[in-house]
């Protein structure tokens, strides 16, 4: 039997299965989809965001973003998920403080932000959604800021990957070690000196623009 795509409602349906039936209807009633390119900017830091967004498809990569160009890797966001930061920049009319990229073709849904506020008080999944969003968002950001205050390079880079992982849900993870340097602030040199290491201790297989973790490893994660 040959595969269909799934229809943009019926996948909304999907990810979203949580929500309450009267909310998904209000989503799909009020939203619309707009798509995004790999390596498509979605927000940068200073722009303003006057929609609510949620993914639907794709994977989002979130950083701040320094005055000299430097980057810091804050999360990644997937299907079913929604930036805390935006949502909190939106619902104040105030400009984004994060910089966010599709990192692989994405749809995402917006709708307005005063929508978002009246769903709040209409539909209990809405508000836990919002809720769990918010103390996600911020439960990694205070791990991402553990490992810098407190952590070796070494350990951050395999928390860095492990994430990766979990993201992915592969053991085969599409990335190089200039895109790792940047999201970790490190140099690329350093980079490729500690995963040649991480190589030898078996965790890992270097191939060029992807790494294959090790299944040893991953019991172990």
């Amino acid at each position: 039997m040959p595969h269909t795509e799934m229809s943009p409602i019926e996948r909304i349906h999907e990810v979203f299965s949580h929500f309450e039936p009267g909310l998904i209807e209000a989503l799909i009633d009020s939203s619309i989809i707009k798509n995004y390119a790999t390596n498509e900017s979605i927000i940068r830091t200073g722009q303003f965001m006057p929609s609510t967004v949620l993914v639907l498809e794709g994977k989002v990569k979130v950083y701040r973003e320094s005055d000299d160009g430097s980057e810091f890797f804050l999360y990644y966001l997937t299907p079913g998920q929604a930036c805390a930061v935006s949502m909190s920049c939106a619902s104040k009319m105030e400009s984004s403080q994060i910089t966010a990229i599709a990192t692989e073709s994405t749809k995402l849904l917006m709708f307005p932000v005063q929508i978002m506020n009246e769903w709040m008080k209409e539909y209990r999944s809405w508000y836990e959604f919002v809720i769990s969003t918010y103390r996600n968002r911020f439960e990694e950001v205070l791990t991402v800021l553990d490992h810098v205050a407190f952590r070796g390079m070494d350990e951050r880079l395999e928390f860095y990957l492990k994430n990766q992982w979990k993201t992915c849900g592969c053991s085969d993870i599409p990335i190089n070690h200039q895109t790792i340097a940047q999201d970790l602030n490190s140099s690329r040199e350093v980079i490729s000196r500690l995963l040649k290491k991480m190589e030898q201790r078996n965790l890992l297989v270097l191939h060029r623009n992807h790494i294959e973790i090790k299944g040893n490893w991953i019991t172990r994660v």
